[in-house]
C-alpha cells in the first residue's frame, strides 16, 4: 500500500525542478507511505514520478518504486496490492524476477501483453500509472471498483495525478477554485463521488477505467471493466442450481478471495464488528490461520450504537486475540479537528470517526487488516433495500391516482401527517412521517422504484435551496440505471450502490482513515469474481422472510452458530445528535454562526440557522443535515 504522485509538461524544467515539486508532492501523502521514498524524472520529457512506500510485500530494495520494466521502456509507481501473483509468474513462463514484489509482476505483464490486456488479469486493489518511455504516453489505471483512488487534471498542457488531493495542491499549477456544483451534490450524498472532485476541473479517475495521455495530446479514457455488461448479462443468466451448490460456490469464492489477501510480510488482522460481513471475513481467515488472528473492534456507551458485545461473542466462539475500544465524545472531539485534512474534500459519513479510531488502534498492533465491506451491496443486505421495496405495489396504481396522492401529501403539514397516521395501517401511515412525507410525492408522480430510492439516499432535498448559489451535478450512474432493465428492484439497488455508494462513501473512508495511519485496508468481498457471482443471484438468495444476505448466512451458518448470526442490523455510527447538544455544541456553534455562515459565503445563513435552532431545542432532529453543514464549514475555513 502506497502513495503515488507526478505530473506531465511541457514547462522547460530543470532535473532539480523536476524532482523539487515531486518530492513535495509525495512528502504531502507521507502517511500513505512512510517507510520509504522513490523519485524518476526525465528533464527531456518534462516528466517527474514520485513514491511513497508501505512495505507489505519483500521488504527489500528490490520492491522500491519508480520501478523500471526489464525492458526499460515502461516506468510504473503503484499503490494496492495483488492476490494472484502466482498465476501471473506461472502465465509470464519463462521469466525470472528479480524480487518477490506484485509490482514487479504487474510491470513486466503490462510490458509483455500490454496495459490493458495485464490489469483485465489482475485481482487486486490497484491505482497504477505508467510512463511508456517509447510512445511518450503515461497512462493510469483504476481498480474494478474504486478501492484504490486516483485523482488528476489537466491544465495548459501539464497533467497532475495523485493518491489524494493534498499531492496534487502542491503542484503550482493545480487548480483550487471551489466547485459550487459539487457541494450542491455533496449536500445530498454526504460525498462527492466521481469524476468531480470539490475543486473546479480536478478529477477522479473512475473505477474500472483506463486514462491515456500522449505528451503534446489529449487525454481519452476507455472502461476494461463494466459492471453494466455484468449485471445486464447476469438478468439472462441468473444462476439456476440448487441452493447447495450455491452455497459451495459462494464458500469456494470466499475462501480463495480471503486466503489470497492473508498473505504478507508483515503483521495482520481484521476488523470484526460482530456482523454478518465481517464475522464471514474472520471465520473463513481463523479457519485457514494455524494460530488466533488478531481482531479488532469499538463500541459505544449507548447501547443503541454498540456492536462491540456481539464482536466480543464472535471472537470467543471462534478463538481470535481480540482487542476493543470504547469510544466516548471526548476522543471524537479530538478527530473532527483532522477531518479536513484526511479527506481533502467535503465528506461526512459520520462513521468516518469511528473508522479512524478503529484504525489507529489496529495500526498499533498489524500493519494489514481484512475487512468485511461490500457485503450489504453484493448480497442485499442495506435495511433501505427493504424499506423502498415494500411500496413496490403502490406502482401498480393508475397514474392519475398516484399524481392525486402526491399531491395530497404535499398539501400536509407535518403535524397534520403525524395526526393522520395515527389512524392509518401501519404501512400506509408510514408514508406520512417526517423523511417519507418530502420522499414519497416525487416517486408517485415518476412511477419509478429508482426515483424513491434516490430520495430514500438523499440527506436533504433541493439542496441548491441551502446555497448562496450552485447546482446540482448531473447523476449519470442513476440515469444509466433508470434506462436498464433489472429482473428485481434489490438488482436495480443494488447497481447504484456499486456503481455510486460504494466508491464514494465507503471505499473512501476506508482508504483515507486507514491511510491516514498508515494501515493497509483489504476487502476480500470485493474480489471481482465474488461481485460477477452474487450478481447472478436471483432474489430469493437474497432476500427472504424481509432480510437481506440470505444466501451469505448460509454459508457463515458453516462457521458460527444461529445466535451469532440472526441479530438486528446495526450501521457503524455514532450518536451524532446527542453530542451536537452537548460535547461538540460549542464547536458546532461556532462554525454555524451567523459571521461564519456569511464569511464562507456558501450557505444562506437564515435557513441553516434556523435548523440549528430546531435541533438544540429538540424541536427537530437535523442530526446528519447539520453534520454534512458542519464538515463543509471547517473545510471552507482551512481551504479557503
Amino acid at each position: 500500500m502506497c502513495g503515488i504522485a507526478g505530473f506531465v509538461t511541457n514547462d522547460n524544467c530543470s532535473d532539480d525542478e523536476l524532482k523539487f515539486r515531486s518530492r513535495c508532492m509525495a512528502d504531502a501523502i507521507s502517511h500513505r507511505g512512510p517507510d520509504s521514498e522513490g523519485y524518476w524524472t526525465d528533464c527531456t520529457m518534462g516528466v517527474a514520478l514520485a513514491h511513497r512506500r508501505l512495505s507489505i510485500l519483500d521488504l527489500s530494495e528490490r520492491g522500491a518504486q519508480p520501478m523500471i520494466s526489464q525492458c526499460g521502456n515502461l516506468v510504473m509507481v503503484y499503490n494496492g496490492e495483488i492476490y494472484n501473483t502466482l498465476d501471473i509468474l506461472e502465465e509470464l513462463g519463462d521469466y525470472s524476477p528479480r524480487g518477490t514484489s506484485d509490482t514487479e509482476l504487474i510491470l513486466e505483464a503490462c510490458a509483455r501483453w500490454g496495459i490493458e490486456s495485464a490489469v483485465t488479469r489482475l485481482v487486486g486493489m490497484f491505482a497504477l500509472v505508467i510512463w511508456n518511455r517509447k510512445e511518450q504516453t503515461l497512462v493510469m489505471v483504476r481498480d474494478r471498483v474504486g478501492i484504490k483512488p486516483l485523482y488528476w487534471t489537466i491544465i495548459e498542457g501539464t497533467l497532475i495525478f495523485g493518491s489524494e488531493l493534498k499531492a496534487l495542491t502542491q503542484h503550482p499549477k493545480c487548480p483550487t477554485s471551489l466547485n459550487r456544483n459539487a457541494i450542491a451534490s455533496f449536500l445530498r450524498k454526504a460525498y462527492i463521488n466521481g469524476p468531480d472532485s470539490i475543486y473546479e476541473g480536478v478529477n477522479k479517475l473512475l473505477p474500472g477505467h483506463i486514462l491515456t495521455f500522449p505528451k503534446n495530446g489529449t487525454p481519452s479514457t476507455k472502461k476494461y471493466w463494466s459492471l453494466k455488461s455484468i449485471a445486464l448479462r447476469a438478468q439472462d443468466n441468473l444462476f439456476t442450481g440448487s441452493i447447495d451448490e450455491a452455497i459451495g460456490r459462494l464458500e469456494s469464492l470466499l475462501v480463495d478471495a480471503v486466503s489470497k489477501r492473508m498473505i504478507a510480510d508483515v503483521p495482520l488482522g481484521a476488523f470484526l464488528s460482530g456482523g454478518i460481513d465481517s464475522s464471514t471475513v474472520t471465520a473463513i481467515m481463523q479457519r485457514h490461520s494455524t494460530k488466533p488472528i488478531r481482531t479488532f473492534s469499538i463500541g459505544f456507551g449507548e447501547k443503541k450504537y454498540n456492536e462491540a458485545i456481539y464482536a466480543a461473542a464472535v471472537s470467543k466462539y471462534l478463538g481470535t486475540q481480540h482487542t476493543e475500544l470504547y469510544v466516548d465524545a471526548k476522543q471524537a472531539l479530538e478527530v473532527i479537528p483532522n477531518l479536513h485534512s484526511m479527506f481533502d474534500e467535503p465528506f461526512s459519513d459520520t462513521s468516518q470517526i469511528p473508522t479512524y479510531i478503529v484504525s489507529k488502534m489496529t495500526r498499533q498492533h498489524v500493519t494489514v487488516a481484512l475487512s468485511g465491506d461490500g457485503g450489504d451491496e453484493l448480497f442485499a443486505g442495506y435495511t433501505r433495500y427493504f424499506a423502498t421495496h415494500k411500496y413496490r405495489n403502490i406502482l401498480n396504481q393508475p397514474k392519475g391516482l398516484r399524481i392525486l396522492e402526491a399531491r395530497l401529501l404535499e398539501s400536509l403539514t407535518p403535524e397534520m401527517a403525524s395526526l393522520i397516521a395515527k389512524f392509518l395501517p401501519k404501512q400506509l401511515g408510514s408514508l406520512l412521517d417526517s423523511r417519507n412525507i418530502r420522499r414519497i410525492p416525487p416517486f408517485l408522480r415518476s412511477g419509478r422504484i429508482s426515483s424513491l430510492y434516490k430520495r430514500t439516499r438523499s440527506r436533504v432535498e433541493n439542496p441548491e435551496n441551502l446555497l448562496v448559489s450552485g447546482v446540482e451535478l448531473s447523476d449519470p450512474v442513476w440515469e444509466e440505471a433508470d434506462a436498464m432493465r433489472f429482473g428485481d428492484d434489490f438488482a436495480l439497488m443494488q447497481y447504484i450502490d456499486m456503481l455510486d455508494y460504494l466508491p464514494g462513501d465507503i471505499l473512501t473512508k476506508l482508504d483515507r482513515t486507514s491511510m491516514a495511519v498508515s494501515l493497509e485496508a483489504r476487502v476480500p468481498l470485493l474480489d471481482h469474481r465474488l461481485i460477477e457471482f452474487a450478481s447472478t443471484l436471483p432474489l430469493n438468495m437474497k432476500y427472504r422472510n424481509g432480510e437481506g444476505k440470505w444466501l451469505l448466512k448460509q454459508v457463515l451458518a458453516k462457521y458460527l452458530p444461529k445466535e451469532l448470526i440472526e441479530r438486528p442490523k446495526k450501521g457503524f455510527s455514532v450518536p451524532i445528535g446527542s453530542w451536537l447538544k452537548d460535547p461538540l455544541k460549542d464547536w458546532a456553534e461556532d462554525l454555524l454562526s451567523e459571521q461564519s455562515l456569511l464569511e464562507t459565503e456558501v450557505f444562506k445563513p437564515e435557513i441553516i440557522r434556523k435548523r440549528w435552532q430546531e435541533h438544540t431545542s429538540g424541536e427537530v432532529n437535523w442530526d446528519h443535515h447539520l453534520w454534512d453543514v458542519l464538515i463543509m464549514q471547517d473545510w471552507l475555513r482551512h481551504n479557503t
